[in-house]
């Protein structure tokens, strides 16, 4: 997919370099990056390992570290500096001082029935962009609503009773507004396992992806092949980075 991120960091820069101490009073070197990360925290601990969907393993070693301890296996947004090169050690690959996290919605492909569509909902959402990373389908996604009390549900939706004869997987990416009025757009990031969909005797899958968006009467597609043998991208897409963080939806505002 395109990097669009470092040509958006330094709209970002000023905003999130405010956060934690620094290391031996030395300012770390001056590039902010954007990731999706997998937490590796077993033990719950204030500072821990993140996997970036490349495979490169990144150590918190400064910033978020007296109340932040997330799950295991966790997915979050992160904002970071580089603070060094850990790759000689053999062990990981980055010390990393984190300025912002945020949790994202992370789940697995949802197998609906007659008596789940309605709790899955079919809400129009705008999908900005889909890329795959590691074993994960990633969607930043936007969607309009009024109270933050109200929770929005997200999925991503195998219909078998749907039948195609392109040889692809089809999936839909679906929202439930829950009865939320339209007021205030708001964006996020959502993560699906998708290696459940691997198979033996191949080493990548065809998907269609389809997305109910707005005013809009035909379904949007979204052609991507995931390619599960090889390395994938981390990059999260700049226009994701560029967007405000207090338009992000939090835990809670989405299931």
């Amino acid at each position: 997919m395109p990097n669009f991120l470092k040509q958006l960091l330094i709209f970002v820069f000023a905003g999130l370099l405010t956060t934690g101490c620094l290391k031996d009073d030395e300012e770390p070197e001056l590039q902010l990056h954007g990731d999706l990360v997998t937490v590796e925290n077993p033990q719950a601990k204030n500072q821990f390992f993140m996997r970036r969907d490349d495979n490169k393993l990144l150590w918190l070693e400064e910033g978020y570290t007296q109340n932040f301890k997330p799950d295991d296996g966790q997915r979050l947004l992160i904002y970071y500096n580089i603070l060094s090169d850990k790759t000689d050690t053999g062990v990981y690959d980055y010390d990393i001082r984190v300025t912002e996290a945020y949790k994202v919605l992370t789940k697995e492909i949802f197998q609906i029935t007659p008596e789940t569509q309605d709790s899955i909902g079919n809400d129009p959402v705008d999908a900005v962009s889909i890329w795959i990373g590691s074993k994960y389908l990633n969607v930043y996604f936007e969607y309009f609503t009024y109270l933050a009390s109200i929770p929005h549900y997200i999925n991503l939706v195998y219909d078998s009773a749907k039948v195609y004869d392109d040889n692809k997987i089809h999936l839909e990416f679906r929202h439930n507004a829950n009865g939320d009025e339209a007021f205030h757009r708001r964006w996020g990031v959502a993560s699906f396992d998708i290696s459940s969909l691997q198979s033996e005797s191949v080493d990548s899958v065809n998907l269609v992806i389809h997305v109910k968006k707005p005013f809009q009467t035909e379904n949007q597609l979204f052609n991507r092949t995931y390619h599960y043998d090889t390395g994938t991208s981390s990059d999260v897409p700049g226009y994701a980075i560029k967007n405000k963080i207090s338009s992000f939806v939090r835990e809670g505002e989405i299931k």
